[in-house]
């Protein structure tokens, strides 16, 4: 091949010069990929996808029985329901990669529905503790057990699809997130309208019959969750043949890669994924000080309770459909950093509005637009983040550590942000208000620097192969594979 093609052909990220030939080896008649495509998607993408409403569902409720009695009937201060919420994430970052491991040495099929299966358990019990330190434990244990899911789910599909497929699907996977909040919007007000059945406040019977829906959900997400291609019996030897060519030609889906700790480590001294850590943490602090307070702050406007529980369902339904809508726009440019520093500069416009918009002239519907720019800011911003090791990273140990790396340090932002919303800073919140905001101009400086140095290391690798044209595909031979997006061939999507 002339050196011309061969650069040409290095413009797809992670292209293959073997790539067409090997999926025409195996390509018959009746594989179509974009039917098969639809086939992965309609397996695959709701079943994870009700998981992840459930478990945003799940940690987020505690907000609307907040203002259905939660804290009165416990008898906690403020401070001390910040302390519960800042609890849910000390389990979620300490567990995370210890999460992912486990993933790799059992299966989805397993691992996936077992988490479901305990946190259900815990959110249930939620809705039957006594007292603070009831309320304490059981936000813990809550943390624990979800800290696995979504970096489990970004790890399987990268193990289906090819790198430029997987961040529309994430993304899919994510507007759950959003979606969630409009669900628990409307079902917190329709479930406290069951306030003194069997005795039970209404905000027990929000945890209760959330949590006993995602038992439910567990249990039979045993039967609906599939594990890799090689396995599963609904695809045809001509489908999994076709899915192995076309991943081989892609990436590192289809190797057989043991875990080792010096992939782990691998992982750790890569500069990037922690960079990678760091556009979620920068974004993780307004997602969940947006989700876990957005009720108490709509209140605080001078609604009442119920009025509060419908008002959050708008921002969020809008957040769901835009979140989709920029991930088809970034996935047909095949661009990140620019379109996360757009939408997170959408949400620096409402976090602007919320904090001009002064007492004693504050307009309540002005407060309540910038809760509309937060959501669409936030939502495709954190979706965009949290796709981009599934893209760029590879094999596949440091894939899973990177991913959970990310959840963890981003985590670690939320757990500062839910020390923020102090009852006394009510109703401007300017300290949680101020921190969001100085939180999305850094997510800025981040992205900017972690697009700077990708762009780098692929001008790097251009011009290595120009003085070495000679250099093998990555996934040529096991020492190849070994070498992942170090390969002289491993294109990074900016």
């Amino acid at each position: 091949m002339a050196l011309g093609e061969k650069k040409a052909e290095l413009e797809r990220p992670g292209a293959s010069t073997n790539s067409d030939s090997d999926i025409e080896r195996t390509s018959v008649a009746e594989v179509n990929e974009s039917s098969l495509l639809r086939k992965l998607d309609l397996r695959l993408l709701p079943a994870v996808s009700v998981l992840y409403l459930l478990s945003f569902l799940d940690r987020s409720n505690v907000a609307n029985a907040r203002i259905e009695g939660l804290t009165t009937d416990l008898k906690m201060t403020g401070n001390q329901y910040l302390t519960g919420l800042t609890l849910y994430f000390i389990g979620y970052v300490i567990f995370e990669i210890p999460c992912n491991i486990i993933l790799k040495r059992t299966t989805p099929k397993f691992w996936l529905p077992t988490l479901t299966l305990a946190w259900g358990i815990v959110a249930t019990l939620m809705g039957v503790v006594q007292n603070l330190a009831g309320f304490f434990v059981v936000r813990f244990f809550l943390g624990v057990t979800e800290s696995g899911l979504f970096p489990g789910v970004v790890y399987y599909l990268s193990m289906w699809y090819k790198r430029n497929e997987r961040q529309y699907r994430i993304s899919l996977f994510f507007s759950c997130a959003s979606l969630a909040g409009a669900f628990g919007g409307i079902l917190a007000w329709g479930i406290a309208h069951m306030r003194n059945v069997g005795g039970y406040a209404g905000w027990r019977w929000i945890f209760i019959l959330e949590g006993l829906l995602t038992i439910v959900i567990a249990v039979i997400a045993y039967w609906f969750i599939s594990n890799y291609p090689e396995t599963v019996s609904w695809l045809s030897d001509k489908e999994r043949s076709f899915i192995q060519a076309r991943l081989k030609a892609d990436s590192d889906a289809t190797n057989d890669e043991r875990f080792t700790w010096a992939d782990v480590w691998v992982a750790c001294k890569d500069v990037k994924c922690w960079l990678y850590g760091f556009c979620f943490h920068t974004m993780s602090l307004p997602l969940y000080t947006l989700s876990l307070f957005l009720p108490t702050i709509i209140k605080d406007m001078g609604y009442t309770s119920a009025q509060s529980q419908l008002l959050t369902i708008p921002p969020y339904a809008v957040a769901t459909m835009f979140t989709v809508f920029w991930a088809i726009l970034s996935e047909r440019f095949q661009r990140r950093a620019l379109f996360i520093i757009m939408t997170s500069s959408f949400a620096i416009i409402g976090y602007i509005i919320l904090l001009t918009n002064e007492y004693p002239s504050r307009k309540p519907g002005v407060s309540y637009v910038g809760t509309f720019f937060a959501a669409i800011g936030i939502y495709p911003s954190v979706a965009l983040v949290l796709s981009w090791p599934a893209i760029n990273v590879s094999g596949q140990t440091k894939r899973a550590t990177a991913n959970a790396m990310q959840i963890s340090i981003g985590n670690l932002g939320a757990v500062l942000g839910t020390q923020l919303y102090r009852p006394i800073t009510a109703p401007r919140y300017i300290l949680g208000h101020s921190f969001a905001l100085g939180y999305l101009v850094a997510n800025l400086a981040v992205v900017s620097m972690l697009w700077w140095i990708l762009a780098r290391e692929n001008k790097r690798k251009e011009a290595y192969l120009v003085e070495h044209p000679e250099t093998r595909d990555f996934h040529d031979t096991e020492e190849d594979l070994k070498l992942g997006d170090r390969h002289p061939r491993w294109r990074f999507n900016t």
